[in-house]
Parts: structure tokens; sequence; C-alpha cells
């Protein structure tokens, strides 16, 4: 089909049209910078978890070989398992205890954090901590953050 036309309308010979041998990249950058602005937009959304103001201290972190359960105290008192937070999960204190033997991995040797707000009242921490101690279990802590100015780097 290809070939020269002179003047009057007419094919004079073939001539072979080479093939291109460059690779359009444009669709395929407008593809990735898609997908970045996709990944930016829902990374932040993957970590999603009650936000309480945890008391500070100076207590080294602790290093951990596997993820622990946490039970999360709010500062109006509701109590939250994982880092879950809507109004139906909200979890009687009475009925945390069977909530946590019923998703613990490894029985009565779970690792369970508890996650209290600083402007919660002390005594629904101990409830909390007791319910759990009664259930069997034997591994829990409190969580807190570093003070200001400490970071990761001095564990």
């Amino acid at each position: 089909m290809a070939g020269v036309i002179n003047g009057n309308g007419r094919r004079h010979g073939r001539v072979r049209m080479r093939p291109n041998a460059d690779i359009n990249i444009t669709p395929m950058v407008d593809v990735m910078l898609v997908l970045l602005i996709i990944f930016m937009v829902t990374a932040p959304l993957l970590t999603a978890g009650v936000a309480v103001d945890l008391p500070k201290t100076r207590a080294k972190l602790l290093s951990q070989e596997k993820d622990p359960l946490t039970v999360t105290i709010e500062k109006n008192g509701k109590v939250f398992l994982g880092g879950a937070k809507k109004e139906s999960e909200a979890i009687p204190i009475e009925e945390i205890a069977a909530k946590v033997k019923a998703i613990a991995e490894n029985g009565y040797d779970q690792r369970i954090l508890v996650r209290g707000d600083k402007a919660v009242d002390y005594g629904t921490v101990v409830q909390v901590m007791g319910e759990l101690n009664a259930a069997g279990f034997r591994r829990i802590g409190l969580v807190t953050d570093p003070p200001r100015g400490e970071s990761k780097k001095s564990q």
C-alpha cells in the first residue's frame, strides 16, 4: 500500500516502511502516576485506629516478635478491641474478656496491650485490666508515648 505518488496521482514504485522500534512510554508513565496518587491517598487510611492521647514516659520500647492484641480506652470510657473505631464496635467492659478469648491466637499466653487515654478515669483502666486478668490473661501491658524529643532510636 505504501508507495510514492507522483504529481499525476500514480504510484511509482514501492517504498518499504521501516518498523518503529521506539517504545511509547507516555501511557505507562500516566498509569504509574495514577497508581502513585492512589497509593498516596489510601496509605494513611490503612492505619485506622482510635485516637487517644497517651501519657508520656521514659520507659524504653519493647521488642516484639509478633503483634499483640490491643484494647483501647477513649477518654469518654468507651472500650474498643484492636484499632477499629465505630460506634457499633464499642464493647462493654464486662464483655471484653470474652471477646479477647475468642480472638486470642495463643490462648492465655497472648500479649495484650491496653491503650488508655490520659484523661480517662484510672478506675476504668484498672477495671479493664482486672477483667482480662480474671479471664486468665497474664501478659497485660500499658502503652505509653515517649516524651517529646526522644524517638525510636533510643531502643
